[in-house]
């Protein structure tokens, strides 16, 4: 297969609606380091977006940040809860710890407005229901925020999977590490606790990715679960995923061995083997994604564009703007996220019990 025709265009926004036109506005709901240092940034980069209203649980703080980023209005929790500046935004972005996502997006389907909501969607597979629900109901979008649907390097990979580059899938090895523990040096934070974070830690915010972009590149969703889990040091006592190890069967009798943790270097990778070749992004999840193909005497690296989390997230953006703007499907839906919900719990099942699980 000729890939030069791929490479040329690898950026191109396939999933952009001709002629999309107008500004989604944003309250921003939770303003850690992620939202201010990432998703920030990245709405002033994007085509569609503008950031309105910031959310936060103190008004110094909504306010201060405010000020120094140039948005109109900074607000408290509470202040959303009951309506305040509900003419001044489109859409709601919810970047808090995943047991309170439930609560925000209630609001925002009381209040009419579109919803990006991060990844997992809840702590728990019954919250998660309850937040997809109170969006149904209410008939807003909600999309969940898996930004690697919109990397150009996984669009491309699926592209080349489709038209057959690696043959009949047979085997998915994926691997998402980081040492949470130096990126915020504090064992009582949120990620750390079970109330807050749900199941687990490593495969509630790591594992997600390469389970989730598995599904996406190869549409075919899990249907068992092993997995094998451990947290030896004391920072880990509340969670049991310090370190996992999982194999999923997806439809197909298709195998995908991912391991994560929370406590590790820094290594990101995703890589479908397949009858004819292969396709790896390595890195993969964390800011950049390098695709690999090998297919025969074939070896090719696309390197031609690096990636920042900043330009990965403006396009998660505007592909949601674009979405809203047009009333079109969103594909990373709340049902989508929800299923990702349903097999980590699954996971921590299967550890649990030490069988295969049945999804």
């Amino acid at each position: 297969m000729d890939t030069r025709p791929l490479i040329s265009r690898f950026t191109e926004r396939d999933w952009e609606t001709d002629e999309t036109d107008g500004t989604v506005r944003f309250a921003l709901v939770g303003l850690g380091w992620w939202t201010m240092d990432v998703v920030v940034p990245a709405i002033e980069q994007s085509d569609y977006c503008e950031t309105t209203v910031l959310v936060s649980s103190s008004t110094e703080k909504a306010e201060r940040l405010a000020d120094e980023n140039n948005v109109e209005s900074g607000i408290t929790y509470d202040e959303f809860h009951d309506g305040a500046a509900v003419e001044e935004y489109d859409a709601v972005y919810i970047g808090t710890p995943n047991a309170y996502h439930l609560d925000y997006v209630e609001t925002a389907a009381d209040l009419e407005k579109a919803v990006l909501c991060e990844k997992p969607l809840e702590a728990t597979v019954e919250r998660a229901e309850q937040l997809v629900e109170a969006a149904e109901d209410a008939d807003i979008p909600l999309m969940t925020a898996y930004r690697m649907h919109t990397e150009p390097a996984v669009r491309r990979a699926k592209e080349l999977i489709e038209d057959g580059f690696i043959g009949e899938p047979t085997h998915v090895y994926g691997n998402n590490t980081q040492p949470i523990l130096e990126m915020i040096p504090d064992p009582d934070q949120w990620r750390l606790d079970s109330d807050v974070t749900g199941y687990g830690t490593s495969v509630m915010d790591l594992g997600i990715y390469p389970i989730n972009t598995a599904r996406f590149l190869l549409e075919r969703d899990p249907i068992a679960a092993e997995a094998r889990m451990s947290s030896p040091d004391e920072a880990f006592d509340d969670v049991p995923d310090q370190y996992a190890t999982v194999t999923l069967t997806l439809e197909g009798d298709l195998p995908l061995v991912c391991t994560t943790s929370q406590h590790a270097q820094k290594d990101t990778q995703l890589k479908i083997i397949g009858t004819e070749g292969t396709i790896e992004l390595s890195p993969a999840f964390h800011g950049e994604a390098t695709l690999s193909l090998s297919s025969g005497s074939l070896r090719t690296t696309i390197e031609d564009v690096e990636y920042t989390a900043v330009e990965e997230m403006r396009e998660e953006f505007d592909y949601f703007a674009d979405r809203v703007l047009n009333d079109g499907e969103i594909l990373p839906d709340g049902r989508h996220g929800l299923a990702d919900l349903r097999t980590i719990k699954g996971i921590h099942e299967a550890a649990d019990r030490d069988e295969r699980v049945d999804l």
